[in-house]
C-alpha cells in the first residue's frame, strides 16, 4: 500500500526549513520564530493543508520541549494561562470557515509589530508593574485562537509573558507546555473540519524526523543565552513574524 504524501520538491524546499525554524522556536530560543512556519508552507499549499500537516510535527514537539524542560514551568502562570488558551481554541473552531485566514494573518502581524513599538519607544522600567490579569486573558484568548486558525499563537501570548520577566528556562518551560495543551486540543475539531486526511498525515511523517534536530538545537541555545540577549532574539523574531503575517495578509 503506497501512501499518497505530496511529492512536489518545491514544497520541501520551503517545509524542511519551515520546520526546522518551528523546532528552534518551540525550545524557546528566537521563539515568535515559530509562527512563520504556516506563512512559508503557504507558498507551496493551502493555509488549511499547512495547518494540518503540522499538526503531528507540533505533538512531537510539544513533548520532547515538555521532556527538556519538565522541571522549570511555571504551574501557577499555566493555570492561568491555559483556560484562556482553550476558549481562544474554541472561538476558532466556530470561526474557521468563516474567516479568511489572511486577514487573520494581517490582524496578528499588526498587533505584533504594534507590541513592539510600544516596548521600544516606552521601555518598561525595572520596577514596573506586570500587565494586569484581564489585558493577559484576551492576549491569551487571542493566542488559543490565532494558533487554531494559523498555528501564530506566540506573537499574541508572548505581548503578556515576556513583560512577567521571567528567566529564560522558565519562559520556554512554561510556554512549551501550554502550547501542548493548545495544540493537543485542536485535533478533534481538525478532525470534525476534515483537514487530518491521509494525504496530509502521511505527508507529517515524512517531515517528523526533521522536528528533533530544531528542537535539540534550540534547546542548547536557550541553557546557553544570557536573558538580555534570548530577549532580543525573542523581539527579533516577533519583528520579522509580524512583517511577514502582515505582509501576507495585506498582499
Amino acid at each position: 500500500m503506497t501512501f499518497p504524501i505530496i511529492t512536489d520538491p518545491f514544497f520541501y524546499a520551503v517545509t524542511v526549513p519551515a520546520v526546522l525554524i518551528l523546532g528552534v522556536s518551540k525550545s524557546g530560543f528566537g521563539a515568535g520564530f515559530g509562527s512563520l512556519a504556516v506563512p512559508m508552507m503557504a507558498l507551496a499549499v493551502t493555509v488549511p493543508e499547512a495547518a494540518a500537516i503540522l499538526m503531528p510535527v507540533l505533538l512531537l514537539m510539544d513533548v520532547l520541549g515538555m521532556a527538556a524542560f519538565r522541571k522549570d514551568f511555571d504551574l501557577k502562570l499555566l493555570k492561568f494561562l491555559i483556560p484562556c488558551g482553550l476558549v481562544g481554541i474554541a472561538i476558532g473552531a466556530l470561526l474557521f470557515k468563516v474567516l479568511n485566514a489572511h486577514t487573520v494573518a494581517a490582524l496578528v502581524g499588526g498587533f505584533t509589530l504594534l507590541f513592539l513599538a510600544q516596548r521600544l519607544l516606552f521601555p518598561p522600567k525595572p520596577d514596573s508593574a506586570p500587565p494586569p490579569r484581564w489585558l493577559g486573558a484576551i492576549l491569551t484568548v487571542t493566542s488559543g485562537f490565532t494558533s487554531f486558525i494559523a498555528h501564530a499563537g506566540g506573537p499574541p501570548i508572548n505581548a503578556y509573558v515576556i513583560p512577567l520577566k521571567l528567566s529564560p528556562i522558565k519562559f520556554t518551560a512554561t510556554m512549551a507546555f501550554f502550547f501542548f495543551v493548545v495544540n493537543l486540543s485542536k485535533w478533534i475539531p481538525y478532525g470534525l473540519l476534515g483537514l487530518l486526511d491521509m494525504r496530509n498525515m502521511a505527508t507529517s511523517l515524512v517531515l517528523l524526523p526533521i522536528a528533533p534536530v530544531g528542537v535539540w538545537v534550540g534547546v542548547r541555545l536557550a541553557r546557553r543565552i544570557s536573558q538580555v540577549l534570548f530577549y532580543r532574539f525573542l523581539y527579533a523574531g516577533m519583528f520579522l513574524t509580524g512583517v511577514k503575517l502582515l505582509w501576507d495578509g495585506l498582499a
